[in-house]
């Protein structure tokens, strides 16, 4: 049985939600799903923008069939390969023969490597054109966001701008396809940076080119390949784009990551965080890496302006948690943040010298110390220090 959405006259979401998937990538948690959107438009030719993954294919495919309603499948616009959009590729070609294929050339390369077999590709490259009836779509190509075959298509007919996996979200839409029949801000605001950080985020300039792109574009509808669709209030998610992608903190505020073993560092990283609230800091949050997926420790890293970093030594090292959190940050390219160290350490606290190494190597990165170091546990000197320190913080915030 169907389950589609009308986006505008002659197109609909013939997408499908996933529930039951736990990990995005076989990585990501996602407490709430995903969707897989994939678009047919019914023109003079109809055309399919994208397919989905295998674990909704029966869905998608009985979506189709009903969207089309007896009609023939002209044509099908890969935007992206990767297998949670190209999966279904296969059926499509076994339901659909005479279909035609459109994609970048790189993308065909892709299709062939994922043995998706036909001869009936076209290929396109930056500024094609093509007319299926009233409606002319010309092709964007956006290299890297996030693989190197990616491009977009535009509808100048209707201002529709399938995006792929830009303006991207996790969860499930659960019905509500569209951004204002939701609660963006309070309720998918931190999946789509969770998203954008840890799927897209390394590849900043390359969002940034398709972004002043677009911006020669009369878009009216942003329809993702996860996610909802926007149809207003685009500078709102333009602005967070903007901000990711430049890795500009979205809030002043304080993200304290600490790594303890037996409660020692964890009781000095409380410390400073109650301190700083004493003096007026609110906007701090507090997380132990050892109990948090480093995809939400990614995303928050991205949204404050101030990183506080405590990691007791383990192995004479970094601990491994907080150590994989550190890699993470520089394999996404993080940037212009404030930093603060605290180490712990018994007879050998190696991991301060060792964090700092390592946010040294990050672009704009400013540190506030040279390292706390608490000797085991805290006594009245180190937490003077964690005053001293909250001072620090709260004078660099002003």
């Amino acid at each position: 049985m169907h389950c589609v959405r009308k986006v505008t006259d002659d197109l609909y979401w013939v997408g499908a939600n996933d529930k039951r998937l736990n990990l995005f990538e076989n990585i990501h948690p996602i407490p709430r799903g995903t969707s897989y959107n994939s678009y047919l438009l019914m023109d003079e030719q109809t055309v399919l923008f994208d397919t989905a993954d295998w674990s909704v294919c029966r869905q998608f495919l009985d979506n189709i069939e009903y969207v089309l309603d007896g009609k023939k499948l002209d044509y099908m616009v890969i935007n992206h390969m990767e297998p949670d959009h190209g999966a279904s590729i296969e059926e499509i070609l076994l339901r659909y023969p005479d279909v035609k294929i459109i994609c970048s050339v790189k993308a065909a390369d892709f299709m062939r490597q994922f043995r998706f077999h036909t001869d009936n590709v076209e290929t396109v490259k930056e500024g094609d054109v093509k007319s299926f009836g009233k409606h002319q779509v010309t092709f964007v190509m956006a290299p890297m966001v996030h693989w190197p075959e990616a491009m977009v298509s535009f509808d100048t007919t209707n201002g529709v701008l399938f995006a792929a996996d830009a303006f991207g979200s996790f969860g499930s839409l659960d019905g509500k396809l569209f951004a204002d029949e939701v609660n963006f801000d309070r309720d998918w605001l931190d999946d789509a940076r969770r998203y954008y950080t840890n799927i897209v985020g390394k590849f900043g300039a390359n969002v940034q080119n398709l972004l002043k792109k677009a911006a020669g574009l009369d878009i009216k509808y942003i329809c993702p390949l996860h996610g909802p669709v926007w149809r207003q209030d685009f500078d709102y998610i333009l602005d967070k784009y903007n901000k990711w992608s430049t890795y500009t903190p979205e809030e002043k505020g304080v993200m304290i990551a600490y790594a303890s073993m037996y409660g020692n560092t964890e009781a000095a990283a409380n410390i400073l965080a109650t301190k700083l609230c004493e003096k007026g800091i609110a906007n701090v949050a507090l997380y132990d890496v050892s109990c948090t997926h480093v995809s939400y420790l990614i995303a928050e890293a991205f949204k404050y302006s101030h990183l506080a970093l405590f990691s007791v030594t383990y192995n004479l090292n970094v601990f491994p948690v907080m150590a994989n959190f550190l890699e993470d940050m520089a394999a996404l390219n993080l940037q212009n943040r404030t930093v603060a160290t605290v180490c712990n350490g018994t007879w050998a606290p190696q991991a301060g010298p060792k964090i700092i190494e390592a946010v040294s190597k990050m672009k704009n990165t400013t540190l506030l110390n040279e390292g706390l170091t608490v000797a085991s546990s805290l006594n009245e000197d180190t937490y003077a220090q964690l005053e001293q320190l909250a001072d620090t913080i709260a004078e660099s915030l002003q």
